[in-house]
């Protein structure tokens, strides 16, 4: 783990140095064209606690668009992230990832300080620059300004978070040095991972990231920009997501998913395996089953322990 001022207690959770934790990404329940239910997600985030898994995830999708066919698990990142944390003690809570190009960097601020402050410092933010093509005229945002707009948003955000009464701006506005938001994060700065390429250079995200937050990847190909990452952000963490279906066979072999695999829980132990070999140190996890309490606690016996 780095030595740095955004290491709060999420980040500490998911990069200790201790080899390659686990995350889930939310929806639990595998409702993902609908509204899942509330009850049963929470009761699921708990047993994921329970069972050993290191970090919850949501992502931030405001629109539904059917043709992406995923709704994202229709709940607004910031109220489910807060009432997950009401519900577990110390599992790491992450973003995956807020989109900042459709939201003002203001209230990016003051709500991801404020979910890091009820949880006890658990908040690790994945930020992008969206890929939903129709969301960008429903906002009035204009997509070829997307990457200047993450810069923009970046610098704001670590500025409100680590200043009283920050004098910053951009095209979303301007702080001049009278207004200041609260509150303040349970480090200087919250840890920041940019998601895919965020419309901007492998460089820019190794020095104002707090780590790469990338998705599923072949292997040799996952190997090859670890390898890059590493050149140039050091031990800085890499990150992906990953879709894991389990096999009724606990020996059957890979079928390739659209970003993942389905396969028995030994391909999957050594799959992981060599991912930790390979320098990873997290993966957001998306279970799919028809009953996933059962899957995850097969996953946790079968695969987590062995790491």
């Amino acid at each position: 783990m780095t030595d740095t001022d955004h290491a709060n207690a999420g980040y500490r959770r998911l990069f200790d140095d201790s080899g390659l934790s686990v995350g889930l990404g939310l929806p639990l329940t595998g409702v993902r064209e609908s509204t899942p239910a509330v009850d049963a997600e929470i009761r699921l985030a708990e047993r994921a606690e329970d069972v050993g898994f290191d970090a919850l995830w949501a992502r931030d999708v405001p629109t539904y668009w059917p043709r992406f066919g995923d709704a994202g698990g229709a709940f607004d990142t910031w109220p489910l992230l807060s009432h997950v944390a009401a519900h577990t003690d110390s599992i790491a809570l992450g973003t995956s990832s807020v989109v900042l190009p459709l939201r003002h960097p203001i209230h990016v601020a003051k709500a991801a300080a404020t979910v890091d402050r009820l949880s006890g410092g658990r908040l690790v933010l994945g930020v992008a620059s969206g890929d939903r093509d129709p969301e960008y005229p429903a906002f009035g945002v204009d997509p070829d300004d997307r990457g200047e707009s993450v810069r923009e948003s970046v610098a704001a955000l670590r500025a409100i978070w680590s200043e009283s009464f920050p004098t910053v701006e951009g095209a979303w506005g301007r702080l001049e040095g009278d207004l200041d938001v609260l509150p303040k994060p349970t480090t200087e700065t919250l840890p920041l991972l940019p998601t895919g390429n965020a419309r901007q250079s492998t460089e820019w995200i190794a020095r104002h990231g707090d780590g790469w937050l990338f998705y599923h990847l072949p292997e040799s190909t996952l190997e090859s920009y670890i390898g890059t990452w590493r050149d140039l952000a050091g031990e800085k963490p890499f990150v992906i997501a990953a879709r894991v279906a389990l096999a009724d066979d606990p020996t059957a072999d890979p079928e390739p998913l659209h970003l993942g695999y389905r396969a028995g829980v030994e391909w999957f132990r050594d799959y992981f395996g060599r991912l930790e070999g390979y320098g990873l140190d997290h993966v957001i996890v998306g279970l799919e089953a028809d009953d996933p309490e059962r899957a995850m606690e097969t996953f946790a016996t079968e695969v987590l322990e062995h790491l």
